[in-house]
């Protein structure tokens, strides 16, 4: 009798998984061949379970056909690194403070750790990644930010993609570190969100996907319940000046809004604290997180 009811029980998991594929097949279809630049960072890179289930969603979406571009920061390492160096860590109105000395260590981390290890990650998943940064071929070349007192943070002043599509379209994983040098091969820290927003737009990405530490855009940010699924470029600089989309949140969502006027035709700012949350958001009809369009008439 237990054996039976196991079987049952094993039958019942085994249509449910059936049924979730045959939901997931016309987005498989819509998006096969198609670009999705997947920003990664916050607890999903922290925790080991979680890190697991997003190697296996981007190894998955690559073997679905979609072409996953992954673009990585990695604060908590580097300030682990700093700290182990004696360098004290230091923000400005949310920037990290980057001299020389630190400028040396992010790169260190971002280029030689963090990069290293998603790679090998992809890697032992089935899948087939190659680790960048912004100075291989001149994918990005950066420029000063602007602020003497916060060092050598960057922002994004030219993005050469064709590196990437060369890699792209023979079936490898590119997985940037946001570290670009300027014209004098000074090199420079950079947001990551800005990396992947740019980068976005110069693939005329079909998706940009920002993994973060919250559920989404909320009208109330201590109630989930509060999530907008769906909204335009509009709707989204309304809520920047209403002061509903505060802190950390404006650049993120200024970032998608840079993407989209570019070309990008969604962007989507998801809970990666949520296991799958990158299948969810791409693969189901309601998704799990804030996606944002150019216009409200066009469709996902």
């Amino acid at each position: 009798m237990i054996n039976e009811q196991k079987a049952n029980l094993n039958l019942d998991s085994d249509a449910e998984r059936v049924r979730i594929l045959s939901e997931a097949l016309p987005y498989i279809q819509q998006f096969a061949g198609r670009t999705v630049v997947v920003k990664y960072g916050g607890a999903a890179m922290k925790d080991s379970n979680l890190k697991d289930t997003v190697i296996r969603d981007i190894v998955f979406l690559a073997c679905v056909g979609v072409r996953p571009i992954v673009v990585h920061g990695g604060g908590p390492e580097i300030n682990s690194w700093l700290d182990k160096l004696g360098i004290e860590a230091q923000f400005k109105n949310g920037l990290r403070v980057t001299d020389a000395a630190t400028m040396d260590v992010v790169e260190m981390v971002l280029v030689g750790r963090v990069n290293k290890e998603l790679v090998t990650l992809i890697n032992n998943a089935g899948g087939k990644a190659v680790g960048l940064c912004g100075k291989d071929a001149n994918l990005i070349t950066a420029r000063n930010l602007g602020g003497e007192d916060i060092g050598f943070v960057g922002e994004v002043a030219t993005v050469d993609a064709r590196l990437i599509i060369s890699l792209a379209e023979k079936g490898y994983i590119p997985v940037i570190s946001s570290v670009a040098a300027d014209e004098t091969g000074q090199a420079y820290n950079i947001n990551a969100d800005t990396v992947a927003g740019e980068i976005a737009a110069a693939l005329g990405a079909e998706k940009l996907i920002l993994l973060t530490d919250t559920s989404g855009i909320l009208e109330n940010y201590k109630d989930p319940s509060t999530l907008y699924n769906k909204l335009d470029i509009q709707q989204a600089r309304e809520l920047i000046s209403r002061g509903i989309v505060s802190g950390g949140m404006i650049p993120k969502v200024s970032c998608c809004v840079r993407s989209l006027a570019q070309g990008v035709k969604a962007a989507h700012i998801i809970d990666g604290r949520l296991p799958h949350s990158l299948l969810l958001e791409i693969f189901t009809d309601k998704g799990i997180g804030s996606m944002i369009v150019a216009s409200e008439f066009t469709h996902q």
